[in-house]
């Protein structure tokens, strides 16, 4: 018995059927598991990574007389913490705290004009300008270095990362002696050390809560600064020194605290979001290119202003002052 074949545009819908079928199934089983992205970037080129591995830094446990001097611990393996996010571990209170005394000692070397100051302020009034100046750095800068990385932990720990500040050794003495001999402040105190899995986005949230913290601050400083004025006149004093006839002018101090406020708010969660390096730009820009534009022209802003124009936010401080 003959069996008669199929009409041909039977075979032809099966066999498309078939081709693509296969094809989907060939195209589906290429597509990369977002979870290869733990042990390996992705080899495809053009694609992104979809979880991040970051980790904590191991350094040298070596020792040297500078370091010494600086006071900061050698590394140590990291210690996981399950507990409050708003815990610090002893290391970590020490690295703070040597951190934020070279900062401090930094800017107090800046605001006597480092050793050229000795020239026109003499031995005993440079010492005395640095002593003096340290106590308003602190007040003043301190909170936006500080906070800004405790931004970093608390938004890491959140995630589920370990997350400890440690001192950068090199990066503190080298700020320390350049604004020593030069009167210029240039420095990398440390950073948070973040060890755990991320996201991308999860990353880019870790990043900008640094700079948020300083806009936070910057925005928070402008009334503040208004009520002081207000109360003290400070402004009034803006172009007097510190001591003056072996006369503290402690409105002078007021005066700066605030100055020094709002600028190294602006300055420091500008520079930071620069999209190079190790700067928390280029894991904001990865995660949102959009809010990465933003907060950049937000602090962009005020630095325009203040280059191109008469006005400042200083400007704005005192003209709230001036309203009551």
């Amino acid at each position: 018995m003959l069996i008669s074949p199929l009409p041909s545009k039977h075979m032809n819908s099966r066999t498309t059927r078939a081709r693509i079928e296969r094809r989907l199934l060939f195209e589906t089983s290429m597509v990369r598991d977002p979870r290869a992205d733990i042990i390996e970037q992705s080899p495809f080129y053009g694609s992104k990574q979809k979880i991040h591995r970051v980790h904590a830094g191991q350094r040298s446990t070596q020792t040297s007389p500078i370091n010494n001097f600086f006071r900061v611990m050698s590394q140590t393996q990291p210690k996981l913490h399950k507990g409050n996010i708003w815990h610090f571990s002893d290391e970590e209170k020490k690295h703070l705290l040597y951190a934020t005394a070279a900062f401090t000692l930094a800017l107090g070397f800046m605001s006597a004009g480092g050793l050229r100051g000795l020239s026109s302020n003499g031995t005993a009034g440079w010492i005395i300008q640095i002593l003096l100046s340290m106590p308003i750095m602190l007040i003043a800068v301190g909170p936006a270095f500080v906070l800004h990385e405790i931004g970093h932990k608390i938004i890491a720990k959140k995630n589920g990362c370990w997350a400890e500040f440690r001192a950068d050794p090199k990066g503190l003495q080298f700020g320390v002696l350049i604004s020593l001999f030069l009167g210029i402040l240039f420095m990398a105190p440390g950073a948070v050390m973040v060890a755990g899995l991320v996201t991308r986005r999860q990353n880019g949230h870790i990043a900008i809560a640094g700079p948020l913290v300083n806009l936070g601050l910057f925005v928070i400083g402008i009334p503040l600064g208004a009520l002081l004025f207000m109360l003290t006149n400070a402004h009034d004093y803006s172009s007097m020194g510190y001591l003056v006839d072996g006369t503290l002018i402690w409105q002078s101090m007021v005066y700066d605290i605030v100055l020094y406020w709002i600028g190294a708010n602006i300055i420091l969660g500008l520079f930071n979001m620069l999209p190079f390096g190790p700067l928390d730009g280029v894991k904001v820009k990865d995660w949102n290119n959009g809010v990465w534009w933003g907060l950049f022209l937000i602090f962009l802003s005020p630095v325009i202003i203040f280059l191109m124009t008469p006005y400042s936010p200083m400007t704005l401080v005192i003209w709230l002052s001036n309203l009551v």
